[in-house]
């Protein structure tokens, strides 16, 4: 489940990945994307995820930053919460389930299925992204989305954003821009990040989610 991403030069494995993507992301979005919640205690639970990502890229063992940038490393930058950018999306199965090796920043490749399609209103546009999982993903409600938008490149990082999705109903599922992040190449060059499939190029902008990184 979610991004695979690997230093070229620090060579950690992808167990190591998928233990931090578990513990880092996945608990977080999985407690925050209930419907039930007030705007203030939304508001809450997605400044306490600001401020947890904060804390793992400032100072744990797993972080992309170097020693040197955390010494310099002050804050992330986030746009403005907006429920808004918080969508019910209706899940279109794929039944090809064709197997898609997505290319990498460092020009490598990784495999993953061809899931699903999640169509969606925003901006007053019908949008849809693909769903992607990874070939080893033993939870199948577990989806890894990379996308890109109007503001990639400007705003946000070059190379697109993530997030962890997971389908919370028979033919829907719950994506929340609130909570995009950045793969790890936008803080290091060391690292090799799945780029976002060309049907994830998104025509609007999609003003939430974490910024660029200011190195």
């Amino acid at each position: 489940m979610g991004r695979e991403e690997h230093p070229n030069s620090f060579m950690k494995t992808n167990h190591i990945l998928l233990i931090l993507v578990s513990l880092v992301v996945f608990a977080a979005v999985a407690y925050m994307l209930t419907s039930a919640d007030s705007p203030e205690v939304y508001q809450e639970k997605i400044e306490a995820e600001r401020e947890r990502q904060y804390k793992f890229i400032r100072y744990n063992i797993d972080s992309p930053l170097s020693d040197a940038q955390k010494k310099e490393f002050k804050e992330l930058d986030f746009y403005p919460i907006d429920p808004t950018y918080k969508v019910k999306a209706r899940l279109v199965e794929d039944e090809s389930k064709k197997i898609r090796e997505v290319p990498m920043t460092d020009g490598s490749v990784e495999r993953y299925t061809e899931h699903s399609w999640a169509e969606f209103e925003l901006n007053g546009k019908t949008n849809r992204l693909l769903l992607l999982q990874s070939v080893d993903e033993v939870d199948k409600r577990n989806f890894f989305l990379a996308f890109a938008d109007e503001t990639s490149g400007r705003e946000t990082y070059g190379g697109g954003r993530y997030i962890n999705a997971r389908q919370d109903g028979k033919s829907s599922i719950t994506i929340d821009f609130n909570l995009a992040y950045n793969p790890y190449c936008a803080y290091n060059p060391d690292y090799a990040c799945p780029l976002p499939p060309r049907e994830n190029v998104l025509n609007i902008s999609i003003a939430a989610g974490e910024k660029n990184y200011d190195k």
